[in-house]
């Protein structure tokens, strides 16, 4: 019962559901508070900006501590922050800084939490029966499930707004799934937490030991093709993804009076990638990767070039859907990989740069995509943003760490990613050498 994934899921959808709700309050009450959509605007960019800096080097913690404690202590951390936005509301009355202090506070202890939960599922599908394709599927589900509550949760928020008037109190309910996430997270087999015990013996080195460590990682990442092509291919994506959502979809349907289908269009996303999701989670272990990842980046191409051709809101509607359904399962084949090529004893460490990266990629578009969009015409910044998702797809299918994709991925041990001289060995000016697969 304990290596259950259903008590994972369980605790990985709570924590996702209570984002939702609060992504949805939150930003109403700030416009409440305040009268100010820049207020609003800045608390995203606060948070944001807290989630990529803790990012950097949250994984030093989980590659340290028991994943399964850093994740039970980060739910609960959580809720306490959460629930104190209606407490101060009702003592001194909640003000701009009050928002920005508790939001980037909320955020910061998230991610290392967020961080640890994305390690305990390898290690649960290791205790697990075994069979072919089962971390596809296990990975595949929680796709499905976190595009699911993608779509559920800020529709949750609303929903409280209109049954009970806005009010701080409501994020109390946000509070209470990240309570409950931290119960069912302490249902867990206590040994998917477990840190390999290298690592938990370099831990006491010091300031100078997490340095090397954090530097080890960054190096790994960047130096192994698979992982490195994993985390650019991800990167183009989300930055693509998020132009979309941002910019290009409420300035196209806002010039076409049709400002209602702008949210019609990302929850088309959002239902195309619950049923890609689904669909590979089906076939793992009979389908080969590399037949999803092709199908993922044709269907890539395809749907961006329908989006941003905006001949017409239906055609825009089709388009969303087919990213939505072809990118799901290409993320989830992008998942196993890095789980497969990453030594667990720097795990952590290796999803922390990589959530660091896909944070910090949507400012590379927003910007540039709106600029064009204001001088160029919308026309223009679609043909654009078509071009970025199709330059990336067609670099990735030709790319050599992606045509064997279905081979196990043996990723190098730790000991070739630390500078030798913490062991007392020698090492040269150029630093420690990685071995290459």
């Amino acid at each position: 019962m304990r290596q259950s994934p259903a008590i994972y899921f369980a605790s990985y959808g709570s924590s996702l559901l209570g984002q939702g709700i609060a992504s949805a309050v939150l930003p109403l009450l700030v416009l409440d508070r305040t009268g100010d959509v820049l207020a609003a605007g800045l608390l995203a960019t606060v948070s944001t900006a807290s989630s990529a800096g803790i990012g950097l080097v949250s994984g030093l913690l989980v590659d340290r501590i028991d994943r399964r404690t850093v994740s039970i202590v980060s739910d609960l951390l959580a809720a306490l922050s959460v629930a104190a936005l209606p407490v101060i509301d009702a003592l001194f009355g909640l003000d701009m800084t009050g928002f920005l202090v508790l939001g980037a506070l909320g955020a910061v202890i998230r991610v290392p939490g967020m961080t640890a939960r994305e390690t305990l599922l390898p290690a649960l599908a290791q205790l697990g029966a075994s069979g072919p394709g089962r971390l596809d599927r296990l990975i595949a589900a929680r796709e499905t499930v976190g595009n699911v509550l993608l779509l559920a949760g800020p529709g949750v928020g609303g929903l409280f707004v209109g049954l009970f008037g806005l009010s701080p109190t409501l994020l109390l309910a946000t509070a209470a799934t990240s309570l409950f996430a931290a119960c069912s997270t302490v249902v867990l087999d206590p040994r998917a937490g477990i840190v390999p015990a290298r690592t938990a013996t370099d831990a006491r080195g010091g300031v100078r030991r997490a340095g090397a460590d954090l530097l080890a990682s960054w190096r790994f990442l960047a130096r192994q093709p698979l992982l490195r092509g994993v985390t650019l291919v991800g990167a183009a994506l989300v930055a693509v993804l998020s132009a979309l959502q941002t910019t290009l979809m409420p300035a196209y349907f806002t010039s076409e009076n049709l400002p209602g289908l702008t949210g019609l269009t990302l929850s088309a996303i959002a239902a195309g990638s619950i049923a890609g999701s689904a669909l590979y989670a089906v076939t793992a272990g009979r389908a080969r990767r590399r037949t999803w990842f092709v199908i993922g980046m044709i269907g890539t191409v395809v749907g961006f070039a329908a989006v941003g051709s905006m001949a017409a809101p239906w055609l825009v509607l089709g388009g969303a859907v087919l990213v939505g359904l072809t990118n799901a399962p290409a993320s989830a084949v992008l998942g196993v990989l890095t789980v497969e090529a990453t030594p667990d004893e720097m795990r952590g460490r290796v999803l922390s740069a990589q959530n660091t990266v896909l944070l910090a990629a949507p400012a590379i578009t927003s910007a540039p995509l709106a600029a064009v969009a204001a001088t160029a015409g919308l026309p223009a910044a679609g043909a654009g943003l078509a071009g970025l998702a199709t330059v990336s797809a067609l670099i990735a299918l030709g790319a050599p760490a992606f045509r064997s994709l279905d081979a196990p991925q043996a990723a190098p041990g730790p000991d070739a990613l630390l500078p030798r001289t913490l062991a007392g060995d020698p090492v040269g000016v150029d630093g420690p050498q990685i071995r290459h697969r």
